[in-house]
């Protein structure tokens, strides 16, 4: 039981580590146990290492811990996707001798395939262009989405790139870059994920969760099969195994021969790599959690019509909602005069906006003088759900949009009004993360 415990232990702690690392700062994690262990990780625990260097060292050590980790963070390099691609290799290369002459042919051709999916996404993902604006495909980009008046307003300029921001584009720090419909920078492909690849980086989440849960399934049934060699009466569910007298096997005694079935399991004789395969089989089957969640948080954000930079900033208009400082008003988008110098007379996105959303600091509504675009009274806005999300047309045709960019683009030629007619199909902001 030594050898399954220790396994266990230490993949459990990476993968917890890794959760609150990865998913400590969303939004709908703010108030959970996961917030303040992700603070007390990355934030309170830094600086009492850094308040204690400064005491000894006069923070010699820590200003060189802050630059390493600032370049592995925030510089574009491939450490962490060839530790991901060591990680994939290193396991199959430790999985499959133990395995493979024990699989049916369907299984070694499903499994192969399974393999390689990962690492042909992952080349798309890593190599792809996500969406880079240039000086060439600005006035397209610019085309591509419409200003919502909420998340995005006309007007604003890169700093960097010294280009007008299309809507949905953000400025890579990392990418040094603008990348149209941006969603975030991934350091495991070392490229940002936007417009262009968007859809290749969910197939790799995709593939690779598969892979570790066709792993892990696969292992536990050959180690089931070679433990019953031992334990005629072994199950894998702990309420269907007996002993050899014929009674309900104990905990204990389950939890044996499963760390037998680790060590001695691989090919079903003493020796014969079953701990490697057994390893392996653990840290897959506690991987697959943490790649699905991922992958669903990301199906979740399409279904929502929005992306994780997105979300970022309904997160920070919930915060001025909370302090009574965001008010709107209508948006009339047929009577709207556009600024042909600051956003396109057109966009190939079937609607418009239809709503103007502002901040204020003292929490009265904007002053009439400023001459703020929309029509009507000022209302306060106190929840994410009283506003309209522009660009979720709802989730078939937002998974159309990332998967075939420009398929949900109208022709220009057609008429507005009977574009939105046949494209009113817009949801509120409720179903963001704040749902």
């Amino acid at each position: 039981m030594g050898a399954i415990a220790t396994v266990a232990s230490i993949v459990l702690a990476i993968s917890f580590v890794v959760f609150v690392a990865f998913f400590g700062r969303l939004p709908a994690l703010r108030r959970t146990p996961i917030a303040w262990l992700h603070r007390l990780l990355c934030v309170n625990l830094p600086n009492a290492i850094k308040g204690l260097d400064n005491r000894l060292t006069g923070g010699r050590i820590s200003s060189s811990l802050v630059r390493f980790g600032s370049y592995i963070m925030y510089d574009r390099h491939p450490t962490v996707l060839i530790f991901y691609i060591l990680l994939l290799s290193v396991g199959e290369y430790l999985y499959l001798p133990a395995v493979w002459s024990r699989l049916s042919p369907l299984v070694k051709v499903t499994g192969t395939i399974a393999i390689m999916l990962p690492y042909i996404f992952l080349y798309l993902a890593a190599t792809s262009d996500p969406g880079t604006i240039t000086p060439a495909n600005h006035a397209r980009e610019m085309a591509r989405y419409p200003y919502d008046f909420t998340l995005f307003h006309p007007g604003a300029v890169c700093n960097t790139c010294n280009l007008l921001k299309p809507a949905r584009s953000k400025h890579c720090s990392v990418c040094k870059k603008c990348v149209a419909r941006c969603d975030h920078h991934c350091i495991f492909i070392n490229n940002c994920v936007g417009a262009g690849n968007h859809h290749y980086f969910l197939l790799l989440l995709l593939s690779t969760a598969v892979l570790t849960a066709y792993g892990g399934l696969l292992g536990v049934h050959l180690m089931a099969t070679s433990i019953r060699l031992r334990f005629p009466h072994f199950a894998i569910l702990p309420w269907n195994a007996r002993d050899a007298t014929g009674r309900d096997m104990s905990w204990t005694d389950w939890l044996t021969a499963w760390s037998w079935g680790m060590q001695y399991g691989g090919r079903g004789t003493v020796g014969a790599g079953g701990v490697a395969m057994g390893a392996v089989t653990l840290l897959a089957l506690m991987t697959t959690p943490l790649v699905v969640a991922l992958f669903n948080y990301h199906v979740w954000l399409i279904y929502c019509g929005t992306t994780t930079n997105e979300s970022m900033k309904w997160a920070d208009w919930q915060m001025e909602m909370d302090d009574g400082c965001a008010f709107k008003r209508r948006m009339d988008s047929e009577k709207r005069v556009k600024d042909p110098s600051v956003e396109p007379l057109w966009t190939r996105w079937p609607v418009e906006a239809e709503q103007v959303l502002v901040r204020t600091r003292d929490g009265n509504p904007p002053a009439k003088d400023l001459n703020l675009p929309g029509e009507g009274e000022w209302e306060k806005v106190w929840r994410v759900r009283e506003l309209e999300n522009l660009y979720d047309l709802g989730f078939w045709d937002n998974l159309v949009d990332v998967f075939v960019p420009g398929f949900m683009f109208r022709d220009p030629q057609m008429p507005v009004v009977e574009e939105r007619k046949r494209k009113r199909k817009r949801r509120r902001a409720r179903r963001t993360y704040l749902s």
